[in-house]
């Protein structure tokens, strides 16, 4: 198990990331459909089960319970004139667990992952009002590419970010 820290040192608060297994993907679905206004279905989430850069933040709990999922990615690469294409293809964290470093240490886990492969760079599509997203985005370097109009089914607009590896 990989333990990664959301912006230094590793701490007991640190969420444990790891890869996903079958056995997660309920925990994932609910969280997708918690998260996005058009979720995708749960056989979209399995198609990605073998895939390195599937990857689930746990954290524990004070009461001896087992870890939780608190929340996940899906990071893979595409091939790119001869330079793997990080692509993230999603992300989400429990509502109850947002804003503690959840998205950090998933991103930063990804990204490690996606790096091993010899990828060039790393791209992401963001809905263009999600500020909170893009803010964690730009944190770790990535920029604003270009727009894509009307590319969420509801009509809302992409934002492509990319970063360099």
């Amino acid at each position: 198990m990989t333990t990664v820290a959301p912006d230094g040192p590793v701490t007991p608060d640190t969420p444990a990331v790891r890869r996903a297994v079958r056995a997660d993907l309920i925990e994932i679905h609910r969280i997708e459909q918690a998260s996005f206004p058009q979720p995708w279905p749960f056989s979209a989430l399995e198609s990605y089960l073998d895939e390195a850069g599937f990857l689930v933040a746990e954290t524990g709990n004070d009461d001896g319970d087992p870890p939780a999922v608190a929340g996940y990615v899906i990071a893979d690469t595409v091939p790119n004139h001869g330079t793997p294409l990080g692509h993230v293809k999603d992300i989400a964290v429990r509502p109850a667990y947002r804003r503690q470093g959840v998205a950090s240490a998933l991103l930063r886990r990804a990204m490690e992952v996606i790096g091993e492969t010899g990828a060039g760079s790393i791209k992401l599509e963001v809905r263009a009002d999600n500020e909170g997203a893009r803010r964690l985005y730009r944190r770790f370097g990535f920029e604003h590419r270009k727009t894509i109009p009307n590319y969420y089914s509801n009509g809302e607009d992409a934002l492509v970010m990319v970063r360099l590896l």
